[in-house]
């Protein structure tokens, strides 16, 4: 690498998300709203399931603050996060 040179990153996460029940449904769509977040799994109890990309750890961190703050949010915990450059995500691995 050149000195100088920016590698792109990609930063996954994923949420527990707990909304009230009466907002469930629009938490959902202010969720999956916002462009890298994905809502694959809710319950009827205000529990969605969450996976977040982002280009940079402030793009994350905003994200999850602006989830945070939706109407009927009640909590939203990180589960998993990784960070890796877009060079490393997109090398093929052998099972070899």
């Amino acid at each position: 690498m050149r000195h100088g040179m920016v590698r792109e990153e990609l930063h996954i996460a994923s949420l527990v998300v707990h909304s009230t029940r009466r907002r469930l449904e629009s938490v959902t769509g202010a969720i999956a709203a916002l462009s890298g977040a994905v809502v694959h799994a809710s319950s009827a109890n205000g529990k969605l399931i969450v996976t977040l990309e982002a280009p940079t750890s402030e793009a994350m961190t905003a994200m999850v603050t602006s989830i945070q703050h939706i109407d009927g949010v009640l909590s939203a915990a990180l589960v998993y996060q990784c960070a890796d450059t877009l060079d490393a995500m997109n090398e093929e691995v052998s099972d070899a």
